[in-house]
């Protein structure tokens, strides 16, 4: 029997590689809302704060295999990965002193990122518009909002006086209904930045959730039902 050719080799590596990458993002979006769950519903502790970096760490991974990738493949992501989980190990036995706390806000903001940026790039490495990428559409959605939140949580961590108006820095809760409010442009009002910094970055979230919304969400969802009317 004649061997395989290097050609053909090359292309069953992929398939074996890619044999993972479903694209389906539903999964993904149960992750990430479990996660914004857990982060609106969970009080200010040590111990929440490491479960909240493990669930961005799990769902990082979760979504890499979604999309085919090995966490292994980015030097980027397997640190992401190794750091968030040493990281929510750490903070659970120091008790989660200022310092920490806001190096944990960082990183996960960081693996926030990572995770919109895996998912908006296998959503894109698809080449067709369908109810998959609705999926991934809405998960970068809300990362954009659990992005400011653990942005807002350095500023306040950082920043001189209160991060609110109101005269509080917010619990982690607080500052998660900020950040969605914002994103949607409810604009209650019944919180209100106080300072430079957190008035640029809200303005931010704003015109970025509605960009998103009115560009990539309208236009997947248009096509998706411009598909199923033609079947």
């Amino acid at each position: 029997m004649e061997s395989a050719t290097p050609a053909s080799a090359i292309k069953r590596r992929s398939r074996l590689m890619r044999f993972h990458a479903t694209h389906s993002y539903w999964a993904v979006l149960i992750a990430i809302l479990a996660a914004f769950l857990f982060a609106g519903l969970a009080p200010d502790t040590a111990w929440a704060t490491s479960v909240l970096v493990l669930l961005e760490t799990l769902t990082l991974v979760l979504a890499l295999r979604t999309s085919g990738w090995r966490v292994t493949q980015s030097r980027t992501v397997l640190v992401l990965v190794l750091v968030g989980t040493i990281a929510a190990a750490a903070n659970l036995a120091w008790g989660g002193g200022t310092v920490l706390v806001t190096l944990l806000d960082i990183l996960t903001g960081l693996l926030t990122l990572a995770l919109g940026a895996v998912i908006a790039l296998g959503a894109l490495e698809q080449g067709e518009v369908n109810s998959k990428s609705v999926a991934g559409a809405i998960c970068v959605y809300i990362l954009i909002g659990m992005l400011f939140l653990y942005l807002y949580g350095v500023l306040a961590a950082v920043g001189h006086g209160s991060f609110f108006a109101q005269g509080t820095d917010g619990t982690r809760a607080i500052r998660l209904y900020f950040s969605f409010v914002t994103l949607a442009t409810l604009g209650y009002g019944d919180y209100t930045p106080a300072g430079n910094a957190g008035h640029t970055f809200a303005v931010l979230e704003a015109l970025i959730g509605q960009l998103f919304l009115v560009t990539v969400v309208a236009v997947v969802v248009t096509r998706v039902s411009g598909r199923i009317r033609k079947q």
